[in-house]
């Protein structure tokens, strides 16, 4: 058996999220179905660096899985990508040592957020990025921002259905840029809790709106209290970017 990692993108639309469910189309259940064709009905496990929620989006997840076939290195994203729906691609494949694991190996990640300011809806960015009709105070956003950077207990931003021990994380980056009426957002750091990018966005975009002051973000995280930060953004704007390994 060689284990392959393998670098993925996909539409989340289609999707009820990245992890196997019974009855749902998820991203992991396709990705099985297409390798349990290409094993002759053998079941292989898939592993990913992180779960997405459904309507996420993902231009750089990465997945491993083991195989005993002998498809060389550079025919495996053709092979899985003859297999697989049109919602999802296999952008590379590499061979890795056997003790690698997408999820307990990888050292940060990288999530972007689209959001888009005209009055009117655009139907053909509904499922691609979050519709905020609001004429936005972008210094009072770049002031806030400034606050999540660096290492925090993210208590009150992640859902109350997180289930891990420490909700200590380090955020190195968190940036916009913007392109006609349409911001995207940047967040880089070390982990990220359940739902986090995207309450940080619903406050971010609270204080751009000037329901919320910049100020009251260090507040806001040393409370521990998710009732003090602002809604959950949609899930249609993110997209989990990157993720890095040593």
């Amino acid at each position: 058996m060689s284990r392959y990692k393998c670098i993925i993108c996909y539409d989340g639309s289609g999707f009820c999220g990245y992890q196997i469910q019974p009855k749902d189309r998820t991203v992991q259940g396709e990705l099985e179905k297409a390798l349990r064709r290409i094993h002759k009905q053998q079941h292989i496990v898939v592993e990913g660096s992180g779960r997405t929620d459904a309507g996420v989006h993902a231009i750089g997840q990465v997945i491993h899985f083991d195989s005993p076939l002998d498809i060389p290195i550079e025919k495996w994203p053709t092979v899985l990508n003859t297999t697989l729906p049109d919602d999802i691609l296999v952008k590379s494949a590499e061979l890795v040592e056997d003790d690698f694991h997408a999820r307990h190996m990888a050292v940060g990640k990288e999530y972007r957020y689209r959001v888009y300011t005209s009055r009117v809806k655009d139907p053909f960015k509904r499922f691609y990025s979050h519709h905020y009709p609001y004429k936005l105070d972008l210094h009072a956003i770049e002031k806030a921002m400034k606050y999540f950077l660096g290492t925090h207990d993210f208590t009150s931003f992640c859902s109350a259905k997180t289930t891990v021990s420490s909700r200590v994380r380090t955020l190195q980056e968190i940036s916009f840029t913007q392109e006609k009426d349409e911001l995207i957002f940047k967040f880089v750091g070390d982990g990220f809790l359940y739902n986090m990018v995207r309450i940080i966005m619903g406050t971010l975009l609270e204080v751009g709106r000037g329901r919320k002051k910049p100020e009251q973000i260090p507040m806001i995280i040393e409370q521990k209290n998710r009732k003090l930060a602002g809604k959950t953004a949609g899930p249609e704007g993110l997209y989990l970017w990157k993720v890095f390994y040593e």
